[in-house]
């Protein structure tokens, strides 16, 4: 047991020991770390669990400077019910009550050990954030798996339809307008197909084809794809994208897809509104938690806070046409290359739809 600042009076004609005596000896029966200070603050006795406990903190023999230290920068005045210590990485749960000490009223701490207990609630915090994982991962992947046996003979079809209709066109000499149409028309249902058999890989859990890839280089063929529909429109694309952004460690095609839902999406939120306003932006930049992190912006109607919740729920839409499984597959893909799918309102009118993907160099 350690002591400081001892009050003690002398033990009385029967040698019974005194009250302080008595009272500083109780601390060492005490299983946890426990003290005395008094109104002051000095400390006056504490056990060997506490000297054990929190002796090697400078602080630990005046109690502001103690709660000061343990309590942190998220420190507010009062006394914090449950801390890190900062120089054992252990939980504690204080406790705090009143008594008297040598006819001195003295403040009385109790130190809980809950390490353990924090650990349980972590792990548990932790197997429960995998569950919920698998479970919507599972949950679209059966929707994956239907959407991609359902389309495959149609598109497989199509395929057929627009290689017959180039070899006649071909053989005809017809309009040079005509085929460079069926050719695009060709490598977007390639594209699809593609699309198709990634999903398929996802779906059977196998691990993605993750490289070194440059995002200007997907974002310049996500953009090629939607060129005609933008020109319909009449909707300005900028592209904001630093000219030496490290590569992303990801499947291309999967990040493709993704980052294609998000522009189409952007370009939807966009039909309604004055075609001088129709703007679309894609950033890239790296963020503070060392991914790169890539925004799609519009400047359409935007979301209510109701929509907001739901958005990346399974079969929610806020299309009149639309599934509502499209955010939630790309969450899924996402969240997969250890990235994070978000939304925020955008400044002015409309909304951004983001992710965050690994550089390549933090992967080698």
């Amino acid at each position: 047991m350690v002591t400081a600042k001892r009050r003690s009076k002398p033990s009385d004609a029967s040698g019974a020991a005194s009250a302080p005596d008595r009272d500083a000896g109780l601390l060492g029966a005490v299983p946890f770390a426990c003290a005395m200070f008094a109104g002051d603050g000095a400390l006056v006795a504490g056990n060997a669990r506490y000297r054990e406990e929190f002796g090697e903190l400078a602080e630990h023999g005046e109690r502001d400077a103690l709660l000061a230290r343990l309590q942190g920068e998220a420190g507010d005045g009062e006394r914090p019910r449950e801390v890190l210590a900062p120089h054992s990485g252990r939980w504690y749960a204080l406790h705090w009550g009143r008594a008297e000490h040598g006819g001195d009223h003295v403040d009385v701490l109790t130190a809980i050990d809950i390490s353990e207990r924090i650990e349980t609630l972590d792990s548990h915090k932790t197997r429960q954030e995998k569950l919920l994982f698998t479970s919507r991962l599972m949950s679209v992947g059966e929707m994956a798996a239907t959407l991609a046996h359902e389309l495959n003979q149609p598109l497989a079809a199509i395929m057929n339809y627009l290689n017959g209709s180039l070899r006649l066109v071909e053989q005809a000499g017809g309009p040079v307008q005509v085929e460079r149409a069926l050719q695009a028309a060709r490598t977007q249902a390639e594209h699809a197909s593609a699309v198709i058999s990634r999903v398929r890989e996802f779906v059977r859990a196998r691990e993605p084809r993750r490289d070194a890839h440059d995002l200007s280089q997907i974002a310049a063929t996500v953009l090629e794809l939607l060129r005609l529909e933008a020109e319909r429109l009449q909707l300005r694309i900028d592209l904001g994208l630093p000219t030496r952004l490290a590569p992303v460690f990801a499947d291309r095609v999967m990040i493709e897809q993704v980052l294609l839902n998000l522009v189409k999406n952007a370009i939807e939120a966009m039909r309604e509104i004055p075609t001088a306003r129709r703007e679309l932006r894609i950033d890239a930049r790296m963020n503070l938690d060392d991914q790169i992190e890539v925004r799609v912006s519009d400047r359409g109607a935007g979301l209510s806070p109701a929509e907001q919740d739901q958005l990346f729920s399974p079969f929610f839409t806020t299309k009149t046409d639309g599934l509502g499984i499209g955010l939630a597959i790309c969450r899924s893909i996402i969240e997969y290359h250890e990235g994070r799918l978000f939304f925020e309102p955008r400044d002015g009118g409309g909304s951004v739809f983001g992710f965050t993907l690994p550089r390549f160099e933090a992967r080698t």
